[in-house]
C-alpha cells in the first residue's frame, strides 16, 4: 500500500516501488475517481481500479462495518485474480 499523494508528487522511493510491483490495486472512494487520475498522470496504465461507488458505498453515507469491508475485500480480490 502506498501513498496516492506521494505517487501524484512523484516521490522518488513511491514512483520506483509502485513501478517495481507486480500488479497494482487502485481503490477509490467516489465516482471521481482522483487515485485514478493520480496514476494515469504519473505515467502508470497497468493497473486493476475500482471504486466503492460501483459497490453501492456512498462516500459520507457507508459507515465502516465488518459487511462493507468484506464487501470491498472480496471486490478487490476478485478483479487482482484476473
Amino acid at each position: 500500500m502506498f501513498c496516492t499523494a506521494g505517487i501524484g508528487g512523484c516521490a522518488g522511493g513511491i514512483m520506483k516501488t509502485t513501478e517495481s510491483a507486480g500488479k497494482i490495486l487502485v481503490i477509490d472512494g467516489c465516482p471521481l475517481s482522483c487515485a485514478k487520475s493520480t496514476l494515469e498522470k504519473a505515467g502508470f496504465n497497468k493497473f486493476v481500479h475500482f471504486s466503492l461507488a460501483d459497490l453501492g458505498l456512498e462516500k459520507h453515507n457507508s459507515p465502516v462495518t465488518e459487511e462493507n469491508i468484506s464487501k470491498v475485500a472480496a471486490r478487490g480480490k476478485e478483479i487482482m485474480a484476473c
